[in-house]
């Protein structure tokens, strides 16, 4: 399925990733990204902040993101910019903008690493046995991204 909506960070993670389930069981990790770029300004180099960046991503990549990545570590990030929208415990309308994690991993400019395949089953990218965790009761509190993106299965 193509999407235009397609958005890719390179910038560091500013706290660990946070790992939560769903009260169906879904596991999803969020964290955010601080986007920087250098800047040449009368001959010295500048770094100007582009902005903050939060993210989500679901299932397996969640916990692998949890397990694998840290806060300070430099990434990239391919996904998808998605609007949210809910009511706060004061009856205002509140929003953001988020970006739905497609592929994540660590940049390799500056750094090295070291990959090993997850020994996890199940709810992969467009796997059989991934289930979606719709809807759900957060506690009063908005959920940590809207509701995990469909099985984009069909191979």
């Amino acid at each position: 399925m193509a999407s235009d909506n397609n958005i890719t960070l390179v910038g560091n993670i500013t706290d660990d990733p946070e790992l939560r389930f769903t009260p169906s069981g879904a596991a999803v990790a969020n964290f955010t990204v601080a986007v920087n770029r250098r800047i040449n300004k009368d001959g010295q180099w500048e770094d100007k902040l582009d902005g903050f960046f939060r993210c989500n991503c679901w299932r397996d990549m969640a916990e692998n993101v949890a397990e694998s990545l840290s806060k300070g570590a430099r990434v990239v990030v391919v996904g998808r910019l998605q609007q949210r929208q809910w009511e706060d415990q004061d009856g205002n309308k509140r929003s953001s903008f988020e970006i739905q994690v497609d592929e994540v991993g660590p940049s390799l400019r500056w750094a090295t690493a070291t990959v090993q395949k997850s020994s996890r089953s199940g709810g992969g990218a467009g796997g059989a046995g991934g289930g979606n965790a719709g809807g759900g009761d957060w506690g009063g509190q908005a959920p940590a991204a809207a509701a995990p993106p469909p099985d984009e299965g069909g191979f």
